[in-house]
């Protein structure tokens, strides 16, 4: 399968559960679009079922995981297939141009923004964290974030690298947003492998944070990268690390399989070899220090919220619930409070000696590049 799909996705890492904030009348207000888009069913939103990887070319697949939407609720059933060859995993079949805008729609702006930019700014610490990795193998004087989403990580690394400029680069209005509060120097609204050329050898580093996992083609957009860098400039990538151990202990609940968004999880090994065959020299990797300590406890909250979820007023159902759904939701959720503390508890106890054995649910590499 060849060719760049350019889509206007956003991509993440993280999950909102819910839009409990939204005003009932901006709901009420969007109701009438989402009922057209759903009229014809939710068949139309997919390409055709593929029989290789995409990443090798195998045809020995097997399915992974069978889910719905977790994050939105909205209608449509996904499946994950993984290559027996590779270990490659990868949504088939794959959504098309429509309904991956149907399905990011309202996610990461419109009735979802609040709550996702309450969640970016939660991740300081992580922030913090890929930029000290970089530090140390450079001072950059330049610095692109691919798929920088609202500019929250540009923000918290100028603060490790006051003498960087960071540049941003997105499909959503969230790249003017962020040049407007000062948190990049200058924005790029649009796709990266359309607009790599015109950024030729400008950067002496180009990062992707949970970005790769979002695209159509993974491979056009390291090879983007390899444009915009400088010689001697370093690659910077952070993707959910599909071997992690809770993916299988938890199955659909694991909320790095974010469905149906992510639509390509590369084990390290692949993607390692991939930047060697592409010019790249690795210089580091980190599999326990981007774990995110909260498996757990997303997990227990994503199941609570798919058994309450018929007393949330959603955009894309015919009717908003009625009150005793509603007051039912939220007692629920109350009763369940102490669950969540526990699952937090675990998650934290559990980190410091389980990242460290498989149980990581993220990784990083950081790539020189060296080719010509």
């Amino acid at each position: 399968m060849t060719g760049e799909k350019r889509i206007d996705i956003r991509k993440r890492g993280g999950v909102s559960m819910a839009n409990n904030d939204a005003p009932a009348d901006s709901v009420a207000a969007l109701r009438p679009s989402y009922s057209a888009d759903l009229a014809e069913g939710t068949e139309r939103f997919f390409e055709a079922r593929r029989t290789d990887c995409p990443w090798c070319g195998s045809d020995s697949l097997r399915v992974r995981l069978r889910t719905t939407d977790l994050l939105q609720h909205k209608p449509g059933r996904f499946v994950l297939d993984e290559c027996r060859s590779c270990g490659h995993v990868f949504q088939n079949p794959r959504l098309n141009p429509a309904g991956l805008e149907f399905y990011y729609r309202d996610c990461y702006d419109g009735l979802g923004e609040k709550n996702i930019n309450a969640m970016f700014e939660g991740n300081q610490a992580g922030y913090r964290s890929r930029a000290e990795l970089v530090r140390g193998f450079v001072e950059p004087g330049t610095w692109l974030d691919v798929g920088m989403g609202h500019g929250h990580f540009c923000k918290e690394a100028a603060e490790s690298l006051p003498e960087t400029h960071f540049d941003g680069l997105d499909l959503s209005d969230g790249v003017e947003a962020a040049r407007e509060r000062g948190w990049i120097r200058t924005g790029y609204q649009g796709s990266f492998v359309d607009l790599a050329d015109d950024l030729g050898g400008r950067y002496d580093v180009v990062s992707m944070y949970h970005y790769l996992e979002h695209t159509t083609e993974p491979r056009h957009e390291l090879a983007a990268a390899k444009k915009a860098l400088r010689q001697g400039g370093f690659l910077a990538i952070e993707l959910p690390d599909p071997e992690c151990r809770w993916a299988r202990a938890l199955g659909r609940w694991w909320m790095p399989w974010l469905q149906p968004q992510h639509l390509n999880l590369m084990p390290i090994g692949n993607l390692r070899a991939e930047l060697v065959a592409s010019g790249f020299t690795v210089v580091a990797e980190q599999r326990a220090e981007p774990h995110a300590a909260i498996d757990l406890l997303a997990a227990s909250v994503m199941a609570v919220n798919a058994l309450t979820i018929g007393g949330e007023d959603l955009a894309w159902r015919d009717t908003p619930p009625g009150r005793f759904r509603r007051i039912l939701r939220k007692a629920t959720f109350a009763l369940c409070v102490p669950l969540f503390i526990l699952a937090g508890v675990v998650d934290r106890i559990s980190a410091a000696a389980g990242r460290k054995r498989g149980w990581s649910n993220a990784y990083r590499v950081v790539a020189r590049r060296t080719g010509s």
